[in-house]
């Protein structure tokens, strides 16, 4: 079975000094990979790499078979990708709707518009009630729900989300990952990159833990709950 995403070798460098270096890993379709890494473990970089925001100086990433590495990130975008963004940026002064109605900007259908933001009020009650609320307006764990409302507005065949427990209660940090089980069940791909270990191997299928720039291990999640190189990730 072909990976979702393939990343080769990827050496990506700020000012001359590689951040990653050759990063090699596989997310498989329509599950859960998770990419763990303390701070400075070079996750941001990898997420702006698979993007395009920060091309990689050497290596490959493709997407359903199709390389990605040197495209500019509206194309990646367009080719199925989304991500949902750490600290939940949302539009302060728009509605919860007019917010999600972003996410779907080049979708020219009103009618699959609507049915999108039909679903996502499926998934998430609490945003049908607020739809008309600004989104500022919204608690941190309402305006994460914003947040990933939008990036599944665009239906994307994988979710890239960066770091969703981040800033959150522990109890609004469960729901956030119950919703991405929920998600994933849906039948979309997700890439959950994230430093919360045990949350995020609880609904994770396969994982990879990143340290200083490096792939240290790999496995499932019951393996990487035993690995010396999780707990020397985290805490040295």
């Amino acid at each position: 079975m072909r990976a979702s995403l393939e990343i080769e070798s990827v050496y990506t460098a700020y000012d001359k000094a590689d951040v990653l270096q050759g990063v090699s890993l596989a997310v498989r379709p329509d599950g859960i990979t998770c990419l763990l890494g303390s701070n400075g473990s070079g996750k941001t970089t990898l997420v702006r790499s698979i993007l395009g925001l920060t091309p990689p100086r050497s290596g490959r990433i493709a997407f359903e078979g199709v390389e990605i590495t040197r495209l500019p990130t509206h194309k990646i975008i367009a080719a199925g990708i989304a991500c949902i963004p750490e600290g939940r940026r949302v539009f302060p002064k728009l509605t919860v709707e007019e917010n999600l109605r972003v996410g779907a900007y080049r979708e020219s259908s009103d009618k699959v518009m609507l049915t999108r933001m039909g679903e996502i009020f499926e998934i998430f009650p609490r945003l049908a009630e607020r739809r008309q609320q600004l989104a500022g307006t919204l608690s941190g764990g309402e305006q994460a729900m914003v947040s990933i409302g939008r990036g599944l507005m665009r239906a994307p065949k994988l979710l890239l989300i960066d770091e969703p427990s981040l800033g959150l209660s522990p109890l609004l940090v469960k729901e956030n990952f119950n919703i991405i089980r929920q998600i994933n069940a849906r039948g979309i791909t997700v890439l959950l990159v994230e430093q919360n270990v045990h949350q995020t191997l609880a609904i994770s299928h396969y994982g990879f833990v990143l340290s200083k720039g490096r792939v240290a291990t790999s496995g499932t999640p019951d393996e990487l709950a035993t690995r010396d190189e999780v707990r020397a990730a985290y805490f040295g």
